[in-house]
């Protein structure tokens, strides 16, 4: 498996948080091989998927994948199998029913995740949470094992509304993570001009929001408003949202460029 963030490439290890990512993946594949047993990770952010594939990339290590419950998962567990072990990546899947709920009062992705966290669960416990739209007031968490009896025994509120947890086998078809399309034109692909666009704010105050620290790409902090951004990015700006930069375009007769992003 390989992870692409557009034109930008892999960034090496940016901090000692980063740097301590790849030295347990590296540590995983010894406790692997050393006893010749799979050996699992938490549930792991893109950013920190790639940062793995490149540790153990350098440490001559084929044997691995990321699972992360279902096929288009976005936090994933590293999964280091030599041959012969017979394992399954330890994963389960819990269906969060709400009980009756005012027509604008169900909950929001944000509620599943904060009540799920307000019960202690490292973020390393969690992987996605899936929204069913088609039930609203219904969803679907994805857990590391050890977690999801807790998340059973516990679990009684998303926000204020009352909710069942069962253990499942996951959505019949696991919906995807719901996102917005939407388009707009730039003046140039950096990182204050785009993200004007997005968050529909003058340049100015997306350049406040970067030197503020509130805007990451590709998991990564964004210190200069002047930074260059690619097709493929991924930007999360605190107390926004997320954003995803899908597709460049042709310019206008005005020399701007035509962007498609995707608004989480």
């Amino acid at each position: 498996m390989s992870f692409s963030n557009g034109g930008r490439g892999f960034l090496p290890p940016q901090n000692e948080q980063e740097k301590l990512v790849m030295r347990r993946a590296q540590d995983l594949f010894r406790a692997a091989c050393g006893r010749g047993a799979a050996r699992y990770s938490g549930f792991l952010s893109d950013r920190e998927q790639a940062l793995c594939q490149a540790a153990l990339n350098a440490a001559g290590c084929a044997e691995y994948s990321f699972e992360g419950g279902y096929p288009a998962a976005e936090r994933k567990l590293l999964c280091i199998e030599p041959a012969g072990a017979v394992s399954a990546p330890p994963i389960c899947c819990v269906k969060l029913k709400c009980a009756a709920f005012a027509g604008a009062g169900a909950p929001a992705h944000k509620d599943y995740m904060g009540s799920l966290l307000g019960l202690g669960l490292e973020r390393s416990c969690l992987g996605d949470i899936l929204q069913d739209p088609e039930h609203a007031g219904t969803a679907y968490a994805f857990l590391l094992e050890r977690a999801a009896g807790l998340v059973c025994a516990e679990l009684a509120f998303v926000g204020r509304v009352a909710v069942k947890v069962q253990q499942c086998e996951g959505p019949a078809a696991a919906p995807e993570p719901e996102r917005q399309m939407c388009s707009a034109t730039v003046p140039s692909l950096r990182a204050d001009a785009v993200l004007a666009a997005m968050l529909h704010c003058s340049r100015g105050q997306a350049g406040q929001l970067v030197r503020a620290g509130g805007v990451e790409i590709g998991h990564v902090p964004v210190t200069s408003p002047h930074a260059p951004v690619y097709e493929g990015d991924i930007f999360t700006v605190r107390g926004k949202g997320r954003f995803q930069l899908a597709a460049l375009g042709g310019k206008t007769r005005k020399d701007r460029l035509f962007i498609e992003y995707f608004q989480y």
